[in-house]
């Protein structure tokens, strides 16, 4: 689905990406792991092309996707933090997502469902909590049918329900043969909707392993113990 090859980013002297190399399938939900300003925002970014890649490649089912844009809508993507328009409603900002995306055959509501944001509809952006705008994010996130997913820290700012709700919604879409990537620190929930892990360390891929593979090797049953055994025995 996703092939990543030998792409370097540099901001200045600051090498962000260094020669990152690896390959995505369908039907998986990927975790992207590291410490802050391990490459991973600038790799999502790449991806979603917001940022360009100094070398290397991006290809998307075989074709380079660099310096192209219709690819982009086979991609949804939830930011850590949505940044919205603060005096348009609700339904403004989802009618105006779907008024650029009109020629989408397949409109998905079911978040907005799940999440009631119906009847919030006419509450400004402004005056939302960070939970509800993450509400929002999540549902155009998913609202296109995109094969591929991207959701930086999708459960930050959720209450425990909303956030399952949204758990729940990433393993049906996987069942549908989509590909996930999610950033997250919180290992119980990777454990939860995960099937691989890669970490990212100083730009560099240190490991990109599946669940099982991870506790087998280090004889662990919880996924933060096995990942922090492998970081102490590097």
């Amino acid at each position: 689905m996703i092939t990543i090859e030998n792409l370097r980013k540099s901001y200045g002297k600051l090498q962000v990406l260094k020669d990152v190399s690896v390959s995505f399938g369908a039907g998986r939900v990927v975790s992207v792991i590291g410490p802050n300003g391990s490459g991973k925002t600038t790799m999502s970014k790449c991806i979603l092309g917001m940022v360009l890649p100094d070398s290397g490649d991006i290809k998307i089912e075989g074709e380079s996707v660099l310096k192209k844009y219709a690819y982009r809508s086979q991609i949804g993507y939830m930011p850590q933090i949505g940044r919205y328009p603060e005096n348009m409603k609700i339904r403004q900002v989802i009618q105006m997502i779907r008024d650029i995306r009109k020629d989408a055959k397949v409109v998905d509501e079911e978040l907005i469902g799940l999440y009631g944001l119906e009847g919030m509809y006419e509450k400004r952006m402004g005056s939302l909590s960070g939970g509800t705008k993450q509400k929002v994010s999540a549902a155009l996130a998913f609202m296109f049918d995109p094969k591929i997913l991207i959701l930086d820290e999708p459960t930050a700012g959720l209450d425990p329900i909303s956030a399952e709700i949204l758990k729940c919604k990433i393993l049906k879409e996987k069942k549908r043969g989509k590909l996930i990537l999610i950033t997250s620190h919180i290992m119980s929930e990777i454990e939860e909707v995960a099937d691989e892990v890669m970490c990212m360390m100083d730009g560099h891929v240190k490991f990109h392993e599946t669940i099982a593979d991870i506790k087998a090797h280090t004889n662990e049953e919880r996924l933060g113990k096995a990942i922090a055994k492998i970081m102490e025995e590097e």
